[in-house]
């Protein structure tokens, strides 16, 4: 949906869980020397300047990343994701907060590569004069999940899409199965993330989407959080992020990640 700005919600409390769960998932696919093809479906423009409109309008990100930025950091995933947080902030002060799209590019290794989709003209054009000349970032000024009949398989036979809409339209639920369907039958194995929120009144969870695509056990995981009173976003209780093929051998410290943020 065009209407659908993240510069208002940047750095809240689902973007921080969100992001410390995919920069995990990343690390864990790196195991392998084998380059990987990351394609996030809806990109956004990169960077979020916590000081300015729109962020200051709701102040989102005091319930999530600036509640975290001073506290200890054990070793870990959630102080990862801070430290690649705090490469933007280099004078310790909290002031931009980067978006998967920057997360995704400070991670690529020499052989892995990063396909950047997004339909709103002002963040393409963002997306677009960020990664001038980025020969490891390709963009797509379109629909995300179009894009991932055009950009998978990939080359190398591993990949990774992020799949991270703002749930404004009633059908997303069904837009997110049908692309996978499609994505499924062209990449079996690749590995797939599905950021959800969870909203009161509206089933906006992806309870549905393993029986409609076939999915055996395993290859579901699914990593759902509540918040707590005080870091709640108006109707939004929640979030989760639902892995399909989740890389074996992370599947642990994904649960216990998810168990540690409830």
């Amino acid at each position: 949906m065009l209407s659908y700005r993240h510069g208002f919600h940047a750095g809240n409390p689902a973007d921080v869980f969100k992001h410390t769960v995919l920069v995990a998932l990343v690390r864990a696919m790196q195991h392998k020397d084998k380059g990987i093809r990351f394609i996030d479906t809806h990109a956004g423009p990169a960077l979020y300047d916590l000081h300015r409109e729109p962020a200051l309008k709701n102040r989102e990100f005091a319930r999530g990343i600036a509640r975290l930025w001073n506290c200890r950091r054990d070793p870990g995933p959630l102080a990862d994701y801070l430290d690649l947080v705090g490469e933007h902030n280099p004078d310790g002060v909290l002031r931009f907060y980067p978006g998967s799209p920057l997360l995704l590019r400070a991670l690529l290794r020499r052989q892995d590569e990063l396909v950047l989709c997004e339909l709103h003209p002002a963040e393409q054009k963002a997306l677009a004069e960020r990664f001038d000349d980025d020969r490891k970032v390709r963009i797509h000024a379109g629909n995300g999940y179009q894009a991932l009949a055009k950009f998978l398989p990939p080359p190398s036979g591993r990949g990774l899409a992020l799949i991270d809409p703002s749930f404004e339209i009633r059908t997303e639920i069904s837009d997110i199965t049908a692309a996978l369907q499609a994505a499924l039958k062209r990449f079996g194995h690749g590995v797939y993330a599905i950021w959800y929120p969870t909203i009161e009144g509206r089933d906006t969870t992806p309870d549905s989407i393993p029986s409609a695509l076939g999915l055996e056990r395993e290859q579901w995981l699914d990593l759902r959080i509540e918040f707590p009173t005080d870091q709640r976003l108006g109707r939004m209780t929640g979030c989760g992020m639902a892995i399909i093929n989740c890389p074996y051998r992370s599947r642990s410290a994904m649960t216990e990640l998810q168990r540690r943020w409830n």
